[in-house]
């Protein structure tokens, strides 16, 4: 299994938008860069992911899984556009921000830390196991 993030503005497409969606899932489109097309080409089946509300608010607020893998986007024409589909498994038992994983040495080489701005980006192991410590939970 793998782990990724999935980044959204929370006026656009928020965790609470996410759940609603309930098991069908929710098609993760709109993409247009082409490293984070790949990280969802990559993507199987089961793979686990954070939700992280960008903008204001800085923080993952909980856990979804791929429920589809990469096909192409219903949003475009373009044959280069592909994306995945995701379903919220559960809200994390407290939002980790981005400060929080900033200020966190095991965190140092993260994605998210070291290049904020891509939306669809790979987690560690040992990031994921962090990111659920700072959320006060156990693996």
């Amino acid at each position: 299994m793998a782990y990724w993030l999935f980044k959204s503005e929370p006026g656009t497409w928020s965790w609470d938008d996410q759940v609603a969606r309930g098991d069908a899932g929710e098609e993760w489109d709109g993409v247009r860069n082409y490293q984070a097309r790949n990280n969802m080409r990559a993507m199987k089946l089961g793979d686990l992911g954070f939700f992280y509300h960008s903008v204001n608010e800085k923080r993952i607020m909980g856990i979804v899984e791929v429920c589809r893998e990469a096909h192409p986007d219903s949003t475009t024409d373009d044959p280069r556009w592909e994306c995945v589909d995701i379903r919220a498994v559960r809200p994390l038992a407290r939002p980790v921000t981005l400060e929080m994983c900033k200020a966190d040495p095991r965190l140092e080489n993260m994605v998210l830390v070291k290049n904020s701005r891509l939306s669809v980006q790979p987690v560690t192991e040992a990031e994921w196991q962090a990111v659920l410590d700072l959320a006060g939970e156990t693996g």
